[in-house]
């Protein structure tokens, strides 16, 4: 047993070391031009149209209202200069309430709103096949601005709504639990369950499993600060700093 062990524990630090190398050559940027978002876009529309998730369209890409939210962050992540991988964040609030979860399963995050909580969204992951089949690491990488966004802004809510088959990844890697059973979600052929994690409770517990998953401060103020700052969310480590100074 101990030696199955010990292999178990190697093989998950040579995965965790192999995703670290992955992160030094991505370039992470927020998608404010009109050529990186139609870039994503089309990005898009071939992951969901592979999966059988959508129906062709003569535009070839995939956009929908959402993704000019005020309090929307629609990232790119570039490999050697090539578009790999694309994830939205929604940040949710009681003063900030639009976000694409809301809008099918509200009868359970509704609550959590008017409860005064936080809540990040994380919708249209996707990643380029060519990236991802030749850095398995890909998908993790992505995640990680999702898991960077909860702990910058103190979220009490890490969402994923996501199709049953991939339910195990967030179970696994996050400790996700599921919300709901699947309902039908707008512009998608099949099924979406909602799943959550409270960052706080289990962060410590992810970061021994998946060390590639911590982030500074720096890094995270660089992803996710806007002037001016987005009305009623204050970023957990900024709100312990005005609770102490008072």
């Amino acid at each position: 047993m101990a030696l199955v062990a010990s292999l178990a524990f190697e093989s998950q630090f040579r995965f965790s070391d192999r995703v670290a190398q992955l992160l030094d050559r991505i370039d992470c940027r927020l998608a404010d031009s009109v050529e990186d978002r139609e870039a994503i876009f089309r990005l898009r529309y071939d992951a969901y149209l592979q999966e059988e998730a959508i129906t062709p369209n003569f535009a070839q890409t995939f956009y929908d209202p959402f993704d000019d939210a005020e309090n929307v962050w629609l990232f790119g992540l570039y490999i050697d200069g090539d578009l790999a991988s694309s994830i939205r964040l929604h940040v949710a609030s009681e003063d900030n309430r639009d976000f694409p979860s809301r809008h099918v399963f509200a009868d359970v995050l509704e609550p959590e709103l008017d409860a005064g909580k936080v809540i990040i969204d994380p919708t249209r992951f996707v990643t380029h096949k060519d990236h991802s089949r030749v850095n398995p690491g890909l998908t993790y990488a992505t995640c990680r601005l999702a898991w960077m966004a909860a702990g910058y802004f103190g979220a009490d809510h890490l969402l994923a709504a996501v199709r049953v088959e991939h339910q195990a990844f967030y179970r696994r890697t996050f400790n996700h639990r599921r919300l709901c059973d699947p309902r039908p979600y707008p512009l998608l052929a099949k099924p979406i369950s909602l799943m959550t994690v409270h960052y706080p409770s289990v962060a410590d517990q992810v970061h021994q499993r998946y060390p590639f998953l911590r982030s500074t401060l720096f890094e995270r103020r660089m992803l996710f600060e806007r002037y001016p700052p987005m009305r009623q969310i204050v970023p957990a480590n900024e709100a312990a700093q005005v609770h102490h100074a008072a």
